[in-house]
Parts: C-alpha cells; structure tokens; sequence
C-alpha cells in the first residue's frame, strides 16, 4: 500500500471530525499519517451539529472557514417542556454545520498538510499487538488512533459501568414553513419529552436538524417505527408539532444509534501501549444535549497529537484529558441524571429555569470546556524525550 512512500508513523483508523484533525495536527509536525477513512464519499452522521466556542477554536486553527461553508449563528438557548417554553442568551455565539460538509472539509485539510487519505478502507479490528484488520488487509504503525466515533471497534475496549448507555439516537433533516425558519433562527432548541429528549436548530441551506435521544421502552410503544415515535412526540409536545408543521422530510429515513455510553472517560489499562490512543467518542463521551461533543472530540485530538509529540503517551494523554474533560463531563452527565425521562422532574427543571433563566446560561458555561485548557492545549508542544517514547 505504501507504493514508494515512506512508510506511516501513525495509522489513523476513521476519518471523521477526531480522525481528521489528529492526522492535520501530526502531519504538521511532520509525521507520515495514513488515515484509513471507510465511507467512499462524504456522508450524513448522527450528530447535533452544534459547534461551540471551543469548537470553533480549534476548527480555525485547523484552516476551516465555517462561515464560507454556509455555517449559521445560534447566540440562544431555548427549553421546553410541555406547555412550558423558556429562552435564554448561551453566553458565546454557537454556528451550526452539517458534519456531511465539515467532514469533508476536515479530510481535506488534512490531506493538504501532508497525511494520506484512503478512502473505502473499513477498519475491521484493532488487534492485540497494535496491527488493524481491514478490508485492504493487516496494516501496522508506530502509533494507532482509534477514531471510529460513536461505533465501537472490535478490539479497542470502552468500560460502559456507569455510563448512560440505554437510549437509541436518531437524526433527520427537515425544511420547515419560513415562518417557523424565522421564529427557530439563532437558537438551538431542547425539547423534553417522557422517554428523552430533542434538540432542534438550524444548518446551512435552511434545513433543520432535529436530533433525539428516546428511551428503548417509548421505542418499543411506537411499533419499533421512527415515524410512529416522531407522531407521538407531537401530540405529546404542541411546541415541536407548530415547527414541524408543512415540514418537508429531507432525508429517506433518518439515521439511528443504540447504546451510546454518555458519560463514558478513556482510561488506559495498565501497561497500555504508550502509542495507541483513542480520540473523539472513542476517548469521551458528553451527555449530547451540552452541544460540545464536537468541542470536546476536537480538544481531545489536539491533546492525542500533542501526547505524541512530547513523548508522554497514552499515560500523558489520559492525565490531560481527566483534567480538562473530566469536570464539565461529570457535571453533564449528573444534570442528565436529573432531569431523567419522566415528565415531572422535566417540570420542575422549565419551572426552576423558568424563574430564573440565567441557570441555562450557566449550565451551558458549566457543562463546556474551560477557556484555561483551551489555551493551555493551544501553544506548541513542548520538547519531550521523543515523539514516540
């Protein structure tokens, strides 16, 4: 595979928003970074698309322009429930992309800086001693980064024990009436309903994203039938059936993902391989409705890069990734504990934001990366006693 080039220091097996950033940020520095990327062509991912503050940081530093890519402001929070509606300022500005576009942007970025992208590559699993099965046959480098995203690879572990892992996820696009356009503009907004949750803003070209989390048991009480669930949750929640109203499906069937464990911290097992890491949802897993899963995937990935580059490893990455994730993804995945699934303590929580609506203006401060790891992760690495130690 390597037809005349030098071989890879570093194998990177998936292409997505992680995938391709480790890869830009290693091929700076000059490592020869092969990404193995399984899709052919861009593709729709189940995903929020909400890109916050830190994701906006480290995408320019990258070399995207979300704006030339059609991404939109969101500067507002706003909270349903029931009859109960409460809007509130998100305390930065938020844009909103579809991963289809910044996906390919990504990759290009980081075939640009030098890293090979091979495309209809499906990484199979990551064996024991560090070589990936795929479908173009056994691969091998001196380092491995697993970023299959929320998909688990076979091989590469994630402890679920006290996760939140026992709802699906679906993701659809829709094009709603100009008038629910114009009254969604500049917010994302979350919708509590017994069994989970959906949050709604809009993307480029004027498409809605509607994202949900449901409980496998409301699942099953619609017939097993995403369209049975979505028309229950509009008799159920009059907000979401005046957005969806004349709303025009853009996508044949949406998109959908099961035991996705929020909430989950990567933590090398002893005598882990200091040149293997995970990054993106392989390494950290945020309670979705925060809106800094992409954030923290691209925290994470500049973190994996530098780990490499100083020497310190998977041990150094981990520490670095505790300190800065740990906090904002603890408090998440308590305030998803709270709120729950039941209808009355989503009543209590619109009725406490709606007395006092700064709490959602703080809640979203609280449950993100602080500015201080941003710009401690921000600066060059610094010299270590190799890149691969």
């Amino acid at each position: 595979m390597t037809g005349g080039r030098r071989p890879p220091d570093a194998l990177v097996a998936g292409g997505g928003l992680a995938g391709s950033a480790v890869a830009t940020w290693l091929a700076r520095a000059g490592l020869a970074v092969t990404v193995l990327e399984r899709d052919l062509h861009p593709r729709h991912r189940i995903c929020g698309e909400f890109l916050s503050w830190e994701a906006q940081a480290w995408l320019a530093d990258l070399g995207v322009d979300l704006v030339a890519l059609g991404a939109v402001p969101i500067r507002h929070v706003r909270l349903v429930a029931g009859q109960r509606v409460v809007s509130a300022p998100l305390g930065f500005t938020g844009l909103s992309l579809s991963r289809l576009r910044l996906d390919a942007a990504l990759l290009d970025r980081a075939a640009a800086a030098g890293a090979r992208v091979i495309r209809g590559c499906h990484v199979r699993a990551l064996e024991p001693d560090g070589t990936l099965a795929t479908s173009f046959g056994p691969l091998s480098a001196p380092v491995t980064l697993v970023a299959t995203g929320k998909h688990a690879l076979r091989g590469a572990f994630r402890d679920r024990s006290g996760t939140l892992d026992h709802q699906l996820g679906f993701k659809t696009y829709f094009r709603l009436r100009p008038d629910m356009r114009e009254a969604l503009a500049d917010h994302v907004e979350l919708i509590l309903f017994e069994g989970g949750y959906a949050g709604l803003q809009l993307v480029e070209r004027q498409m809605a994203n509607l994202c949900l989390l449901v409980s496998a048991n409301r699942y099953q009480a619609a017939g097993g039938r995403f369209e049975s669930l979505l028309a229950s949750l509009l008799a159920e929640t009059p907000h979401l059936a005046r957005r969806l109203a004349d709303a025009v499906p853009l996508l044949d069937r949406p998109l959908a993902i099961g035991r996705v464990p929020y909430g989950y911290l990567w933590q090398p097992e002893p005598g882990a391989p200091p040149t293997r890491l995970p990054v993106g949802d392989q390494a950290t897993v945020i309670p979705s409705f925060t809106g800094d899963g992409m954030g923290l995937a691209l925290h994470g990935a500049r973190l994996a890069a530098t780990a490499l580059l100083e020497g310190s490893g998977a041990q150094g990455y981990a520490a670095r990734l505790a300190a800065d994730a740990g906090p904002a993804l603890r408090r998440a995945t308590r305030l998803q504990r709270l709120v729950g699934e039941g209808p009355a303590r989503q009543a209590r929580l619109a009725l406490l934001a709606s007395l006092v609506p700064s709490l959602l203006t703080l809640s979203a401060r609280l449950t993100r990366l602080p500015p201080r790891a941003l710009a401690a992760a921000a600066g060059p690495p610094a010299s270590g006693p190799g890149r691969f130690a």
